[in-house]
């Protein structure tokens, strides 16, 4: 095991009561790992479905395209929740270490330059490496019928062992 997690989870262990510790207790501040701008704290209404802190930066404005990017900037142990997307998704790792996982598979380490195309609803969820920022440009596939469905938070104890592996 990285000794960095084997020492993030015996601090989080002693200190938060068995919970890992997240990036919003470490007093860390936003930082820039791509050549693309962080944005803004999520909104309340996507916010919701990640645990730690996550940014937004929408990177296309012309709605004529129909072709919506995105880059995401996730604080270190910060996650989604299991999501499907009924158009599919590509996300383009642009900067730090993350992680991708489809239920029922092992999770996958990404790191700048990886490539994950995520078929019409296929049930995943992606954010950092517990001792990295990582940042993605998520592409909506089909965004005219394109929905989100979420599902169940990423916990601790999965996120540890999704993680740990790598």
């Amino acid at each position: 095991m990285n000794k960095l997690i084997a020492i993030t989870i015996c601090i989080a262990a002693s200190i938060g009561g068995g919970q890992l510790l997240h990036a919003q207790d470490m007093n860390t501040e936003k930082e820039n790992i791509s050549p693309f701008p962080v944005g803004e704290k999520n909104p309340p209404v996507n916010a919701q479905y990640f645990i730690g802190q996550s940014y937004l930066a929408p990177l296309t404005q012309n709605k004529a395209l129909n072709c919506p990017v995105y880059n995401v900037t996730f604080e270190p142990a910060c996650r989604n929740n299991w999501h499907s997307h009924t158009g599919g998704q590509i996300l383009i790792a642009v900067g730090g270490k993350g992680f991708y996982q489809e239920k029922g598979k092992p999770a996958r380490l990404l790191q700048p330059g990886d490539v994950v195309e995520i078929a019409p609803d296929v049930i995943h969820w992606h954010g950092a490496a517990p001792d990295s920022w990582f940042s993605h440009l998520a592409i909506e596939c089909n965004p005219q019928t394109n929905k989100n469905s979420w599902y169940e938070p990423v916990d601790d104890e999965q996120y540890t062992l999704a993680t740990q592996q790598k």
